[in-house]
């Protein structure tokens, strides 16, 4: 009798991209177990996937560490977890409340802090994989960017260290770091046509990202196909980090 595949637990699994991650897992068999903030989108998002969830607050590291124990619990054996819970904040630093600087770092980083320490005696007898998301706007100087920068470019030392500090229980820890992409989290910005093709612009490519382009690596980052990769930070943005 074959051994069941590992399952995945996507945090942020109600935004654009969780769904596409979610989506790709499953139609590579595996199985899916969603976390968020909305119960009521959860609740919607697991129906449509076919798939369990789990609530969690942000202020509050325990749902994290729960939402990672019943996915453990379900599963068997939890091949990985990525982090796509995000937010957007286009603001030069003075013009920054408290608050808002305080909500991005939570959001971002802070967010997976969590996740990465409630993964670990979850994960390390067995391995697995775990991937972040950071940003371009981490890897090259973004006007207006300071706090979300500054929270994606903690997620780089975080994965970095991480990786480090966890290769020896084959524990792979991975970001990827977007452009701007077409999801709901961003609408805002590609509704509006005069800063949709200032994006654009942006973009060596000339066009923003798909989130499923984005949930293409990240799902390719988290298969234990591609266990001989950590401690990396791959920018998928239309050359924006890297080409002028």
């Amino acid at each position: 009798m074959s051994q069941p595949l590992p399952g995945y637990l996507i945090f942020g699994g109600t935004g654009s991209i969780g769904k596409a991650v979610a989506r790709r897992l499953q139609a590579s068999g595996h199985p899916v177990m969603i976390a968020g903030r909305n119960a009521e989108k959860l609740a919607h998002t697991a129906a449509e996937l076919d798939s369990s969830f789990s609530e969690i607050d942000l202020s509050n590291p325990e749902t994290f560490k729960h939402a990672i124990n019943s996915a453990k619990e379900q599963f068997g054996t939890l091949g990985g977890i990525t982090n796509c819970i995000g937010s957007v904040l286009l603001k030069a630093a003075h013009m920054t409340t408290d608050d808002e600087w305080i909500q991005t770092l939570q959001i971002n980083l802070t967010s997976s802090f969590y996740i990465l320490r409630a993964a670990i005696p979850a994960m390390r007898s067995e391995g697995g994989a775990i991937v972040f998301l950071s940003s371009a706007a981490a890897m090259t100087g973004m006007a207006n960017h300071e706090a979300i920068a500054a929270a994606k470019g903690g997620i780089i030392g975080l994965t970095r260290s991480a990786a480090a500090s966890y290769a020896g229980s084959n524990l792979r820890v991975n970001a990827v770091a977007p452009g701007l992409v077409e999801s709901e989290m961003t609408r805002r910005i590609w509704e509006n046509d005069l800063s949709r093709k200032a994006s654009e612009d942006m973009h060596a490519l000339g066009r923003i990202g798909k989130p499923d382009e984005v949930a293409s690596l990240i799902t390719w980052l988290l298969l234990p196909e591609n266990s001989w990769i950590t401690g990396q930070v791959i920018g998928m943005d239309g050359g924006l980090s890297r080409v002028m």
